[in-house]
């Protein structure tokens, strides 16, 4: 379903939209890029969501990683015996 708003935008973007949608298709035009430029904000959101995760499983993961190679090392001293 469609419905028809008025948007009142400055010239100079007007007159980038002409260059890019011929008259006439600046609906199709208008609605593609919303959708792209809120897909760009939850890819943008998630990326930092998940960069944040990262940052605070880091230390977790780490003392994780030593725990291993501490019973990794202890296990090759007990194979070289």
């Amino acid at each position: 379903m469609y419905r028809r708003i008025n948007v009142t935008l400055p010239d100079k973007t007007l007159e980038l939209l002409d260059q890019f949608a011929p008259k006439g298709d600046r609906s199709r035009f208008t609605d593609e890029a919303i959708q792209n430029y809120i897909a760009q904000i939850h890819r943008d959101r998630l990326q930092q969501q998940l960069k944040e995760g990262a940052i605070r499983r880091a230390e977790r993961d780490r003392n994780l990683a030593e725990d291993w190679f501490a019973l990794e090392e202890q296990a090759w001293q007990q194979n070289a015996q």
